[in-house]
């Protein structure tokens, strides 16, 4: 496969191989709370700025290179060859940063930007896994209108936090930002339009629990959009952690074929994997689009 080959999945027979789980050692306990740290870290540079002593200024914005969703770099080449931006608010528009808070902002940590992705409608109800400080979930709450919905679901108290304070400046009053983990999402079942996600799934320590939470939750009909580090097909586990750490969304990534697999085991069609920006060697940004299917209609009795 070229590397900039978009790798878009038909329906297949999907083998039942357990997707890899990220960390080596570690047991789901630990690695939460590596992710946990890093992220709170992030959070608490948004909201609580400490002065840098060399440079004589407030160090604010979130953790970079290792820590945190940026492996080794900020950019990365894209299909078209060119360097751009791979993590961060510089993925969204002008417009789109200018209408939100500034520490929404200074909280991306993401590769991408899923509510454009996500192709979000007026009166939709959207789910954000991994909210972080909100930029997403204020986003989707603008696209969805006040007939709509945009929930957040983050493990980190510290980012629900700085997301609640930005809600409140921006004035948001169609959303919720939920407390819990990604592989045991704390909504009913079939209550959500669309999930989304910017670059966290790959945290995750169970992935198939987070694909099945996924498809538990979405109606019939009901779709994700995601944004995501996802690797080469030909990398083991283990060379996707010579790449990078797991907290910097590289050494958990699946494969794009893992990926496809694990959505579509969990009841999911129309999986779609397209890559955007290699992020280190044979490690892709990539979009991810998938959908469940639509209700079966009831077929009324003949009397």
């Amino acid at each position: 496969m070229d590397k900039y080959q978009c790798c878009r999945y038909g329906r297949s027979q999907q083998r039942r191989t357990p997707l890899p789980v990220p960390g080596g050692d570690q047991n789901v306990t630990e690695i939460h709370e590596e992710v946990r740290k890093a992220y709170a870290s992030a959070a608490l540079a948004v909201l609580d700025p400490q002065p840098d002593p060399h440079a004589g200024t407030e160090t604010v914005g979130p953790c970079c290179g290792d820590g945190c969703c940026a492996p080794g770099s900020a950019s990365g080449q894209s299909a078209e060859g060119s360097t751009e931006p791979v993590f961060g608010t510089e993925l969204y528009s002008a417009l789109e940063r200018a209408s939100i808070p500034d520490a929404a902002a200074l909280a991306s940590l993401g590769c991408g930007n899923p509510t454009a992705v996500a192709d979000l409608r007026e009166g939709e109800r959207v789910l954000d896994l991994g909210s972080g400080g909100g930029i997403d979930v204020l986003l989707s709450a603008k696209r969805v209108g006040a007939t709509g919905k945009a929930y957040g679901l983050d493990m980190t108290d510290e980012m629900l936090a700085l997301a609640l304070r930005n809600a409140r400046e921006a004035g948001a009053t169609n959303v919720e930002f939920l407390r819990g983990q990604i592989e045991a999402i704390p909504l009913p079942a079939e209550t959500i339009d669309v999930v989304i996600s910017n670059c966290v799934i790959n945290l995750a320590a169970d992935k198939e629990a987070v694909f099945r939470e996924m498809a538990r939750v979405l109606r019939p009909g009901g779709r994700i959009g995601v944004t995501d580090i996802v690797s080469s097909d030909a990398l083991t586990p283990a060379q996707r952690g010579e790449r990078g750490s797991h907290v910097g969304c590289v050494a958990g990534a699946l494969s794009f074929s893992e990926y496809e697999r694990g959505l579509r085991n969990a009841g999911f069609e129309d999986v779609s994997l397209v890559p955007t920006y290699s992020v280190a060697d044979q490690m892709f940004s990539a979009i991810v689009r998938a959908r469940m299917p639509a209700a079966v209609p009831a077929v009324a009795e003949v009397s």
